[in-house]
């Protein structure tokens, strides 16, 4: 199965998450990754999927069939710029500190917590460079770790803007811009 990174802007609506997840689960496609948060504009949300499924068609269909959901977009084969965050706690005892110290400064992570015997670590990057620091750090006894999930955007000029989805609606509906927000 190939993974697909899709870009899904939807209406920021109680429920719209869990019935995009409960489609997944029933059609059976795994989610490798799920990230979600406000954008730019009011009222809309963007949901990064990473996802494993040969039949990326049907998805983007079944997506689709949301009600809340105003663009789908699969942006496997296009330039992204892709992050992930990693908060990773390890077992570190006062003489391989120095040495943790390093690699953090290696790989551009920032320690956010230390104690007696432990430390936080902060990691952002792309996935592909959060994973290679996790493995950097694994053998020192990985206590507790939580990963955020894959956002993508695509470079250049071609973006996913909310912004553009709510002005072509209103002007679909015959309404101007100004009179739509101050209604």
């Amino acid at each position: 199965m190939k993974t697909h990174t899709l870009v899904v802007l939807m209406q920021d609506r109680p429920g719209v998450l869990n019935r995009a997840v409960s489609m997944f689960r029933r059609r059976g496609y795994n989610i490798a990754s799920l990230a979600v948060g406000h954008t730019e504009t009011p009222g809309i949300s963007r949901m990064t999927v990473v996802v494993e499924s040969d039949q990326i068609e049907q998805v983007v269909k079944q997506l689709y069939r949301l009600i809340e959901v105003l663009k789908v977009s699969d942006v496997t084969d296009d330039p992204t710029v892709e992050r992930e965050m990693a908060l990773v706690k390890l077992h570190v005892p006062g003489q391989q500190r120095a040495e943790i110290v390093a690699l953090t400064e290696v790989f551009g992570a920032k320690i956010v917590d230390v104690a007696s015997n432990t430390m936080v670590i902060e990691m952002t990057g792309a996935p592909a460079k959060v994973e290679n620091f996790i493995d950097m750090v694994r053998p020192f006894g990985i206590k507790e770790m939580m990963r955020t999930g894959r956002i993508a955007m695509v470079r250049g000029a071609r973006g996913h803007s909310g912004a553009d989805l709510v002005e072509s609606s209103w002007q679909s509906e015959g309404m101007s811009t100004v009179g739509s927000v101050a209604q």
